[in-house]
């Protein structure tokens, strides 16, 4: 079995055939997935997807894009909401410097808000990083000081220095289908270097990042072997060594999606 740890199955990107993705998903041998909320607005619809099926559950967090929008979150707010019985961690959050959607403050005040509020519900804390790995490193170290949590470093592209320091907070990292591009060699690198074979999950991310060979295509969860194999090969695992690592690492982290 291999499970997507990251999907984002509520957009217009999904909306005409989504039973039949969902479907083609489980026909990959997908057997988990986790549906994420990327801003507070989009709760009900990822919630929603998340109570129809068994095997698909779902986050409650705000993107960096999204932090102008509610910038007075609070991890007050954000516990409540997770107390919905198929929210299984908090996120995704994070800092992206590269397209400044919202202001860097806002960010930070949204990350740390979501920070707090996956150290109480012990939640696994899904964090988006994007040309800000000093800061996101620095925070992350500085938050870890104030009481532990689960940081999980979604998508991967970061460079080595963040991935040490975030491994020595016992961080877990995801691959993506950007493990299988061409030019993706430094992501290839870390994965093999510095991301430790008990921290490593798989994500498509979809509906962005197809992987090879799937690449100008919406992406969608029945791409995730692809995604483990290029992992595979990175790591030197087999097919069926991959399936079994992240998998268990999977359930390790997300430890309130019951196993089969």
């Amino acid at each position: 079995m291999l499970i997507d740890s990251h999907v984002n199955l509520h957009g217009e990107q999904f909306a005409e055939d989504l039973d039949d993705v969902i479907e083609r998903a489980r026909a990959a041998g997908v057997g988990r997935m986790i549906t994420i909320c990327c801003q507070l607005t989009d709760f009900e619809a990822v919630s929603a997807i998340a109570e129809r099926h068994d095997d698909i559950w779902c986050t409650i967090g705000a993107h960096p894009h999204h932090a102008k929008d509610r910038p007075d979150i609070t991890a007050d707010e954000l516990i409540e909401i997770a107390q919905h019985p198929k929210v299984v961690g908090i996120g995704e959050t994070g800092l992206d410097f590269h397209y400044g959607y919202s202001p860097r403050e806002d960010q930070f005040r949204s990350l740390t808000a979501h920070v707090e509020a996956a150290r109480r519900t012990d939640l696994p804390l899904i964090l988006h990083t994007r040309d800000a790995d000093d800061a996101m490193a620095d925070l992350l170290e500085v938050e870890m000081g104030k009481g532990a949590f689960r940081p999980l470093l979604h998508c991967y592209t970061g460079g080595s220095g963040m991935a040490q320091r975030a491994s020595r907070l016992g961080a877990y990292f995801a691959a993506s289908g950007i493990i299988t591009f061409k030019k993706a060699e430094e992501v290839r690198a870390v994965f093999r270097d510095d991301v430790a074979d008990d921290r490593v999950i798989i994500e498509t991310d979809c509906p962005y990042l197809a992987p090879i060979p799937h690449r100008g295509r919406r992406c969608e969860p029945a791409f995730l072997p692809d995604v483990a194999r290029g992992l595979a090969a990175v790591k030197g695992w087999s097919e069926d060594e991959v399936a079994e690592k992240t998998t268990a690492n999977f359930f390790r982290l997300f430890d309130r999606v019951p196993q089969p």
